[in-house]
């Protein structure tokens, strides 16, 4: 396994730079059926990534950016509550099945490295990390005692094992933690990875590591083409404490940190919210766009109530279709275990497929080229009465088609609910001047 980039070129965005079309270019090109000159430039100008870590050799490329497909991230791992690594394999191999283009391991527990490390040989989708996560374990010590170069060392460690993109949460200094404080929120940082930084930061009198020493971060991602996904550490955690002044402050230091990544050729993705009213949705990606220089958005969610647990998957799907048509390029999928447990394998799958609805949705209202093409297969299956078509097209086929047959029927070619007065069979007889018999 090679350690060392192409020598006329350290990542895709130096390369995009210097107007050289790379392999992975090419593919996403492909992938998109789009000019490969459009996905370099977008490169170059970082409105589009594609995280594609120089060690990670199954990767299939991806692009994430303006003009693209809204992409879908699976989040996994192992916790010391539910240490079960052939369960995480089981979702993982489920999640490549079901067409997730990232997959994010935050484990938090347990050989890591082992795991990531067969995670990254294994998928050809690409693979995020958070390493404060891994931070605790790594060193088996305290948070207090960790120190900022403790931190650095497990970043390139991820690197080195392959990791296409890691969340940093560089953007909550003390500045912006001020704000927070003098906010008042109703739930505080929900962030894990914002609250252990925080932590840090009260424990030690220190700033964040991750701020101080950013310029080391970004020459181990320039060193292996790792994509820097700037995190929300200050995302709210309830409708109540979103757009608030912790969160922009955030949000203006993140457009900051987007450029010095940039500077180093570093590519870059910016995380946001988290949960939010419906009506404030398009306001924010139109904000994150303007302050992150048109940088990819990255969402959670966003979740547009707080009263559904057990249901998340929908309410993050409902706000993922909002903001990804108004400019988000990038849904990390919700669960219906979000808020209550580690997901099973089932809850993944209703994730992902969640997921893909809103983004799939979001691409027909952004005009994607080509988006609308499946949905116009399914209407004409339906209208020729195409069962098999129908199941073909559809986003889970085997659910289609195990509700379909769950009841028999009396003619084979309509369903339970109409039987012979099935709009669609109705139509086509009357319109060949053929007999309708009810």
């Amino acid at each position: 396994m090679s350690t060392m980039p192409n020598k006329s070129y350290t990542t895709q965005m130096d390369a995009a730079k210097k107007g050289i079309v790379t392999p992975q270019m090419q593919a996403v090109a492909q992938k998109e059926n789009i000019d490969v000159q459009t996905i370099l430039q977008g490169v170059a100008q970082g409105t589009i990534a594609i995280p594609a870590n120089i060690n990670h050799t199954s990767l299939s490329p991806e692009g994430v950016g303006k003009g693209l497909r809204t992409k879908i991230n699976v989040n996994l791992g192992v916790s010391g509550d539910c240490p079960n690594y052939d369960e995480e394999f089981k979702k993982i191999d489920l999640s490549i099945k079901l067409g997730a283009e990232a997959i994010m391991d935050l484990s938090n527990y347990g050989k890591t490295s082992t795991f990531r490390q067969q995670l990254i040989t294994r998928s050809p989708a690409m693979i995020g990390t958070v390493p404060i996560y891994d931070s605790l374990g790594y060193f088996e010590r305290e948070l207090a005692s960790l120190t900022a170069d403790d931190f650095i060392k497990v970043v390139e460690e991820h690197a080195k094992q392959g990791v296409d993109f890691m969340t940093i949460h560089a953007g909550l200094t003390r500045h912006t933690a001020e704000k927070f404080e003098q906010t008042g929120r109703l739930t505080n940082i929900v962030s894990r990875g914002g609250s252990l930084i925080f932590a840090w930061m009260e424990l030690t009198g220190n700033e964040n590591p991750f701020y101080e020493h950013y310029d080391k971060v970004l020459d181990i991602f320039e060193r292996y083409d790792v994509t820097i996904s700037l995190g929300d550490a200050l995302r709210p955690g309830s409708i109540n404490d979103s757009t608030d002044s912790g969160q922009i402050t955030e949000l203006i230091e993140l457009g900051i940190l987007t450029k010095r990544a940039w500077a180093h050729n570093v590519q870059v993705m910016v995380e946001g919210p988290g949960h939010m009213a419906i009506n404030e949705i398009a306001a924010n990606m139109a904000i994150q766009k303007r302050l992150c220089h048109n940088a990819p958005f990255y969402v959670l969610g966003p979740l547009v109530t707080d009263i559904a647990p057990g249901y998340d998957h929908i309410t993050s799907a409902i706000g993922g279709a909002i903001a990804a048509s108004s400019g988000a390029d990038f849904l990390c999928y919700v669960t219906p275990a979000e808020h209550l447990r580690l997901p099973d394998s089932d809850d993944v799958k209703e994730g992902i497929i969640a997921s893909k609805i809103a983004a799939h949705a979001a691409d027909i209202a952004k005009g994607i080229p080509g988006a609308r093409d499946i949905d116009n297969k399914m209407s004409k299956a339906r209208q020729e009465v195409n069962w098999d078509n129908m199941y073909k097209y559809a986003i889970d086929p085997d659910k289609a088609k195990a509700y379909r047959e769950s009841v028999a029927t009396h003619d084979k070619d309509t369903c339970s609910m109409c039987g012979k007065m099935c709009a669609m069979r109705t139509m086509n007889k009357m319109l060949n001047k053929e007999a309708v018999d009810f």
